[in-house]
């Protein structure tokens, strides 16, 4: 149950920086980025490959 939990409360939180770091991106550039979607998709894709394996081995489920 806390798994659950534990990879619902990342997901929220990946979405959440994903979305601010996207918006700091257009920011800087000036203009709203086209492919936004694609971008915001590569952005959540990369801190879940970060974060996720990294829960996983916190919770001592291995490599």
């Amino acid at each position: 149950m806390l798994e659950i939990i534990l990879y619902t409360a990342t997901g929220i939180f990946l979405y959440l920086v994903s979305d601010a770091a996207l918006n700091q991106i257009e920011k800087m550039h000036g203009e709203p980025l086209p492919n936004r979607s694609i971008i915001f998709f590569a952005i959540i894709f990369l801190l879940a490959m970060v974060l996720f394996p990294m829960i996983r081995m916190g919770l001592g489920a291995g490599a």
